[in-house]
């Protein structure tokens, strides 16, 4: 089930975009989400596992007359979803990411 805290893929019309990241909120008025475009994910991983800069993630609203599809960022057989791709590459439970992300903090792996 899709709820807050759920990690999510979000399809955007107008223009079209697709962002990952941990939903905080979805209601009639739209998403509330902390995520990256989907497009910069492998590159925003590769930094954090060469412990460089990173890109960083951003929090976002996202109006409901843009959102197209929200979909569960799932394991399907062996793909690993994105959360879980991106705790084996760098070794940091998403969620730490996050909240260390919020708290202006740089995590290390």
């Amino acid at each position: 089930m899709i709820g807050s805290g759920s990690y999510v893929v979000i399809h955007l019309q107008n223009p079209k975009e697709k962002f990952w990241g941990q939903l905080f909120e979805l209601n009639a008025a739209g998403a509330t989400m902390v995520g990256i475009d989907l497009n910069s994910f492998e590159d925003w991983t590769r930094m954090i596992v060469a412990n460089g800069r990173n890109i960083g993630l951003t929090a976002m609203f996202l109006p409901m007359w843009r959102v197209e599809r929200i979909s569960l960022d799932q394991t399907v057989d062996d793909l690993l979803s994105l959360h879980e791709q991106f705790e084996a590459r760098t070794r940091i439970p998403v969620g730490d990411f996050i909240d260390l992300a919020h708290a202006g903090q740089t995590a290390q792996p």
